[in-house]
C-alpha cells in the first residue's frame, strides 16, 4: 500500500470546528504545531518536551481547532489571547519580537492569534476557510477591535526569500504610521538583493491574511529558535467582519 493511498479522500472528508482550553485537546494541537513548524523552518524549536511545540502562552489562549469528523485527527489549529487574559504571561507573544508601544493606545479591545498551523494533507482553502471562519466568529463575539499576530516566513535559503516576500508586502500591504511597530531582533541584511520584478510566492496562511484586509506593521523580526522571519500584521475586525459577513454568512444561508 502506497502513502497516497493512506491520505484521506478529500471529496469525503467532513471537518468541523471547535474552541478549547481542554488539556488533552491543547496537546494534540502542539502536536501538530511541533510537526508542522519542524519541518518547514528545520528547528527543533527548543521543544523542552519532544515533539511538542509548548509555551507559557497555551495556558491563558483559546484554541481554535478543526478536525475531521470521519477519524477524529485534528488538522488545524490557531489560538487567540484576548488582552483581558494577558495578565498572568505579562503581555502578548509579539511583545517578545516587536516594539508594541503605538497599539497600546488603540480605542477598543485587541487580541493576538499565533501558532497558526495546517496538517499537509488538509493544506486547501476549504480547511483554511473554515479555520478563518472561526476566527471571524471569535472575534465577533468576544468583541475584538484589533487583531494581531506574527506571520512568520522560513529562511532554510539563508533568508533571500524572507526578504523579497517582506519587501513585496510592505510595498503592498504597509499599515499607516499609527500602527507602526519595530522589531527588537533586525533581520540580518544580505549582501546581495534579488531581481524585485520577479513574482514573489506569498506563503498561503500569510496570503489569507491579507486577503482579508491585514496590513503589515514594519520590518520583519528575525526569529532564531524558529529560523524564519515574522512580520507584525494588523487588521481592524470592522473590515474583517464585513468581509467574513459576504464570504462566509453568504455561503451558509
Amino acid at each position: 500500500m502506497t502513502a497516497q493511498s493512506l491520505r484521506p479522500r478529500r471529496s469525503a472528508r467532513r471537518l468541523k470546528t471547535d474552541t478549547t482550553r481542554t488539556p488533552d485537546m491543547i496537546e494534540e494541537a502542539q502536536r501538530l504545531r511541533y510537526r508542522v513548524f519542524s519541518e518547514e523552518y528545520g528547528s527543533d524549536l527548543g521543544a523542552e518536551i519532544p515533539g511538542l511545540d509548548a509555551d507559557t502562552f497555551d495556558t491563558v489562549c483559546d484554541h481554535l481547532v478543526v478536525t475531521d469528523s470521519d477519524n477524529g485527527q485534528l488538522v488545524a489549529t490557531t489560538r487567540i489571547l484576548h488582552q483581558a487574559d494577558t495578565g498572568p504571561v505579562g503581555g502578548f507573544y509579539s511583545a517578545g519580537e516587536f516594539e508594541l508601544s503605538a497599539l497600546k493606545n488603540l480605542p477598543g479591545a485587541v487580541a493576538e492569534l499565533g501558532r497558526t498551523c495546517v496538517h499537509p494533507d488538509y493544506r486547501n482553502g476549504a480547511t483554511i476557510s473554515l479555520l478563518w471562519s472561526a476566527v471571524a466568529e471569535y472575534l465577533v463575539s468576544h468583541n475584538v477591535d484589533y487583531l494581531i499576530g506574527c506571520a512568520s516566513i522560513s529562511m532554510s535559503d539563508g533568508g533571500l526569500k524572507a526578504w523579497r516576500i517582506a519587501r513585496h508586502l510592505q510595498r503592498e500591504y504597509l499599515a499607516d504610521d499609527t500602527f507602526r511597530v519595530y522589531p527588537l531582533r533586525a533581520l540580518p541584511h544580505l549582501t546581495h538583493t534579488a531581481n524585485e520584478e520577479l513574482p514573489v510566492e506569498v506563503p498561503p496562511l500569510l496570503k489569507a491574511y491579507m486577503r482579508l484586509g491585514a496590513r503589515v506593521c514594519g520590518e520583519p523580526c528575525w526569529d532564531p529558535d524558529f529560523r524564519c522571519a515574522d512580520l507584525l500584521v494588523l487588521l481592524e475586525v470592522n473590515n474583517l467582519a464585513s468581509r467574513y459577513s459576504r464570504h462566509f454568512l453568504g455561503k451558509a444561508s
